[in-house]
């Protein structure tokens, strides 16, 4: 039998949402240190720039978001459609890291 005491709920929020956004900020920083460091070849200076400005916006939002959710002690949620670009930008991310290691192995 499941509780829905608030307690749980909070407990449950704070267990899955607090580490998906550390998740967040975590990938979004180590994607961003390296399109600063690295020129890719594969991609033009303008998809590049673009992307590392979305990564900052993204960044931004998720600290906020991660911000409110502390100050609110784990007693708010965040909206999957809040989440879903979060993640998409996450996978884009992944994808040009595993293209990069390819590029250069091809190189």
């Amino acid at each position: 039998m499941f509780s829905s005491e608030p307690a749980d709920e909070k407990q449950i929020l704070k267990s899955v949402l607090a580490p998906l956004l550390d998740d967040f900020l975590y990938w979004f920083e180590l994607s961003l240190g390296a399109l600063e460091k690295h020129r890719l070849g594969f991609m033009s200076e303008a998809e590049q720039t673009d992307l590392m400005a979305r990564i900052r916006q993204a960044q931004g939002e998720v600290t906020a978001t991660k911000s409110l959710f502390q100050a609110m002690d784990g007693n708010a949620g965040v909206d999957v459609k809040v989440l879903m670009p979060w993640h998409q930008l996450v996978s884009e991310c992944w994808q040009v890291a595993q293209k990069r290691r390819q590029w250069e192995a091809e190189s």
